[in-house]
């Protein structure tokens, strides 16, 4: 006789062997002692339950819900919202390759290309040795290392095919492998336990966490007035347009007293096919009964009311 499924719901989810559930109870209850609301502590506790079994099971949903006295569809609710949380078995190492805008111009795309092929699966699946888990990312916010490959949430900047390629063959031949910036690496359990909020016990690991690189502090120092090797001084900030220089200003850049510096158009300094430009065309937000023009620095153009 086949198998006829009748739609039956599915079953509660098992529940952790004893003594892994009272360890997980012991570490949730510090986890919930820091919290003024229990409920804030589910973010962590996902992570917690992470850490067990290497991706968020219905076991562990369900064992956040008792902790937490919460519904179970309101713990799937946010374990399926955020892409941290694995749903699924996963590797030792979560290879995440930024496929956005400005990575992908600069060969995040190549990359990606290269290592499925390279690894022989796609975008979210395992190698069969339980190593490695690759996927694409929108953006690892480090775009001024472009293009980023994240292990772990690890920093592993200015990739190319081939520096990625080396870099999961050394993650599944098990040789050591160190970030560009950061913490040293460490897998994808111990990395979830991280992230639920236990210190990292490893020898020199809290030392070496850190997150901007040089090129991420260039603007904050120049905004601070500070000055940056290879920027020059503040009069390497391209002025205003139509801004000419105060007196002795730019006399080391080899112009002369009171001339204007020669212009470096940028985005903003382009010609603009939108109708705030066009005074042929204006639109309402640029004529007498809509307003003035979106941007207070262009002026609309006359009307036919008006004339010339």
């Amino acid at each position: 006789m086949t198998d006829v499924s009748l739609g039956m719901p599915q079953l509660p989810a098992p529940d952790y062997p004893a003594e892994v559930r009272a360890r997980l109870e012991a570490d949730a209850r510090e986890v919930i002692a820091r919290y003024p609301g229990s409920r804030s502590a589910l973010l962590p506790l996902l992570h917690l339950v992470q850490a067990e079994e290497g991706h968020v099971t219905r076991t562990g949903m369900r064992f956040c819900a008792e902790m937490l006295d919460l519904t179970t569809a309101e713990v799937t609710a946010v374990a399926t919202f955020y892409s941290m949380y694995r749903r699924g078995p996963s590797g030792d190492y979560q290879v995440g390759v930024c496929t956005n805008t400005l990575c992908a111009v600069m060969g995040g795309d190549a990359i990606f290309e290269t290592l499925q092929e390279h690894l022989g699966i796609g975008n979210g699946q395992t190698t069969d040795d339980g190593k490695v888990t690759l996927e694409h990312i929108e953006c690892n916010a480090a775009c001024d290392f472009a293009p980023v490959v994240m292990v772990n949430w690890e920093f592993f900047d200015n990739q190319t095919p081939e520096s990625a390629k080396r870099l999961v063959d050394d993650l599944r031949a098990g040789r050591t492998v160190e970030p560009t910036r950061g913490a040293p690496l460490c897998t994808y359990k111990e990395t979830a336990r991280i992230l639920a909020g236990f210190p990292d016990r490893r020898p020199g690991a809290v030392e070496a966490t850190g997150g901007a690189g040089p090129a991420s502090l260039v603007g904050l120092r120049l905004a601070k007035g500070e000055a940056v090797p290879g920027a020059g001084s503040a009069d390497h900030v391209v002025p205003q347009r139509g801004a000419v220089p105060a007196e002795g200003e730019g006399e080391a850049a080899g112009r002369a007293p009171g001339e204007a510096p020669a212009t470096h158009p940028s985005s903003h300094d382009a010609p603009r096919e939108t109708s705030a430009s066009d005074p042929a065309h204006p639109s309402p937000a640029t004529t007498p009964d809509g307003g003035a023009s979106p941007r207070g620095d262009i002026a609309a153009g006359p009307t036919a009311e008006e004339g010339e």
